[in-house]
């Protein structure tokens, strides 16, 4: 999938699997232990901007009973204690302090905050009191800032009465229409479910065993030049003249098949030994889907070498074309990051990255330039074997001339010294030979070594950077989705007809809708790439239910599925919780089979360190609007039609707005 600026990321589409990618990025959100009542407050209007009110009211609460009080940080408070929260989801304790609070609010300085506070207070004593007199707070709302009315009407959504949301419906569905796709959301919400990439590696050079060649080649060198200072000398007694030319000779010829020999010995060595690296066979069929990290590796290298093809290339022309490299990056990616928990999605920016380098090095020639870089010429290997064979004929010539002087006992003599020249010879050689390829291989791979690590370094900072810079924030996937509930909110009102006012309460469950992608950041609740919205709306008459899957990128919908149910349909409500599964959610009706909802999947692997799992499961649980739903099921399940009369909004307790 690409991701519209030149970048493609991997994405198996919506196939089979259930769970593609999940991640969880470093949050910006961070406390240290000592910090200061105003930090903690701060923090915590970030946790209720971001959609998790109950670390907000924890962070804010501890502000407040240190000392950090006022009206802008009561204002927070009360959002927190009531977002995401009906009136009956509140505890008597929480009543109580939300009363308290209400009676300090004329203690606070004048000003746009203390407005605010005020409102909020207002509106919670609206609950017990007719519509008709919803006009003059509906006036003081209207007359708040944008920003702080916009926040009264999300976290107190639960809250307001029928008329009220009534009033302010039409505003509300143009605002969620006109952000629903603000800031680029639709080429950006991608980056929040990639993974952070692991930081980049490349192989080190292999140890060199020069030392352990030159070990050997004092020995070696030394018996070489003794058995030939021998056979020179028997040569000299037997015809000087003719011993110093052919001396002069061999010398020389050995010198010119050293230095034109050794280049072309560590040409056919150093050759050899890649294509041994490369030549990496297949241990699977390539049907297979074995789920092993080197099997993982293979994959994501096809993925994009079948998309990033030179020109003039066929996709499976390129793929026989490069398979002995493709072997050789899948065996150095699986052995640089074949370790615990890591996945191939952390990779996946450095397999892209490969193949795109192979792409681009086959456009301009130079795919294969460390196989041409140490090539030895034409000229040079002749050079060579001709310097050997005058060497191999200087030697014989030299035997001759000893032969010609000696007797029999010494040229028997004579012959072995040829034989442990030519044996500590050969000996010396590869001595000598293996200690500079050692150290030229050496050379070579550390600076081919550091190159690539320098190329591999700036790619991943490339890559960082862009997902960096193009990720949405917290609050942005906030705002996203709450715009997404508003508007499927309203038209699930069209479509029955019904208004604010016909409504005794609702709830929007949000589940993840397989297969998806998820991820969040430290401390916050898990975020999908495809979510179930599932709406219950409750009337006099019953309850009206309402699901759809939605693809969270571009906000499409699949098909609706409705029913409806009158209060004593609705059996019994059960919840599971398993460790290692996730919750489910289990509806029962009298008139059917029951339905199980599977609310969120098991997280306890993906936690840090320092993470409470129980906190992260209840910030999740809180997220997707499961309390208060199983709340409000459970209670009609519970008392059927009963269950309205203490809780239709005109029966609440009255609630005072002290000033």
């Amino acid at each position: 999938m690409n991701d519209g600026s030149g970048f493609t990321h991997n994405s198996a589409a919506y196939s089979t699997v259930g769970i593609q990618a999940e991640t969880v990025h470093n949050s910006t959100v961070n406390i240290h232990a000592d910090a200061s009542p105003q930090e903690k407050y701060k923090v915590g209007v970030r946790y209720l901007e971001d959609g998790v009110p109950s670390r907000a009211r924890d962070m804010i609460s501890d502000a407040i009973a240190h000392g950090h009080d006022g009206a802008e940080v009561r204002f927070h408070w009360v959002l927190s204690m009531l977002s995401a929260r009906a009136y009956h989801d509140l505890s008597t304790e929480e009543l109580q302090r939300l009363h308290h609070a209400s009676g300090l609010t004329g203690t606070y300085a004048e000003g746009e905050w203390k407005d605010a506070l005020r409102v909020a207070f207002e509106l919670l004593a609206m609950l017990s009191t007719t519509d008709g007199e919803t006009g003059r707070v509906l006036e003081r709302l209207l007359a708040l800032s944008p920003s702080k009315r916009d926040a009264i009407l999300h976290h107190l959504d639960l809250v307001l009465t029928g008329g009220l949301k009534d009033s302010l419906w039409a505003e509300n569905r143009e605002r969620a229409e006109a952000v629903r796709f603000g800031n680029d959301r639709v080429q950006r919400v991608w980056a929040y479910f990639e993974p952070d990439p692991i930081g980049p590696r490349a192989l080190a050079p292999r140890p060199s065993t020069a030392a352990a060649a030159r070990a050997f080649l004092p020995l070696r060198v030394g018996l070489f030049v003794v058995v030939t200072a021998f056979l020179w000398t028997l040569a000299l007694v037997a015809d000087p003249a003719a011993a110093v030319i052919e001396l002069l000779v061999a010398l020389g010829a050995g010198l010119t098949a050293a230095y034109f020999g050794r280049g072309w010995w560590y040409q056919e060595h150093w050759l050899k030994a890649k294509n041994r690296e490369s030549h990496i066979p297949h241990t699977r069929d390539p049907a297979s889907t074995g789920d092993g990290f080197t099997n993982r590796v293979r994959h994501s290298f096809d993925h994009y070498f079948g998309t990033r093809v030179p020109h003039g290339f066929a996709p499976h022309e390129w793929f026989g074309y490069t398979v002995q490299i493709r072997n050789a990056l899948v065996a150095e990616i699986a052995l640089l990051y074949r370790e615990s928990r890591i996945s191939v999605d952390r990779v996946n920016w450095l397999i892209r990255y490969l193949a795109e380098d192979a792409r681009d090095r086959q456009n301009k020639g130079t795919l294969f330039d460390h196989r041409d870089q140490n090539q030895t010429s034409a000229v040079a290997k002749a050079l060579c074997v001709a310097a050997l064979i005058t060497l191999a004929i200087t030697t014989l010539t030299l035997q001759g001339t000893v032969a010609s002087g000696v007797g029999p006992w010494q040229m028997v003599v004579a012959m072995l010294a040829v034989a442990g020249a030519a044996w500590s010879g050969h000996a010396a050689a590869s001595s000598w030979l293996e200690a500079w390829g050692e150290e030229r291989r050496l050379a070579e791979e550390t600076q081919e070594y550091q190159e690539q690590l320098t190329a591999r370094q700036v790619a991943y900072q490339n890559w960082k950077s862009f997902l960096d810079s193009t990720r949405p924030s917290e609050l942005e996937m906030e705002t996203w989705l709450t715009c997404d509930k508003t508007l499927f909110v309203d038209e699930a009102l069209r479509h029955y007809q019904l208004t604010w006012r016909d409504l005794i309460t609702h709830t929007i469950l949000m589940t993840p809708a397989r297969p998806y992608k998820r991820g969040r950041v430290k401390g916050g609740p898990w975020r999908y790439s495809r979510y179930s919205f599932r709406l219950f709306l409750v009337t006099q008459d019953g309850v009206r239910e309402i699901s759809s899957e939605f693809d969270f990128t571009d906000a499409k919908r699949g098909d609706e599925q409705r029913s409806n149910y009158r209060f004593d349909a609705l059996s019994s409500v059960q919840v599971t919780e398993r460790a290692h599964v996730g919750y489910d959610l289990e509806l029962i009706l009298t008139n059917g089979p029951a339905r199980n909802i599977r609310v969120k999947d098991a997280d306890t692997h993906q936690l840090a360190p320092d993470e409470n799992a129980q906190e992260i499961a209840e910030i999740n649980l809180n997220s997707a609007g499961f309390i208060h739903t199983f709340r409000l099921l459970e209670g009609i399940a519970a008392d059927g039609k009963g269950w309205i009369e203490r809780n239709d909004p005109n029966n609440l307790p009255s609630f005072r707005a002290d000033d």
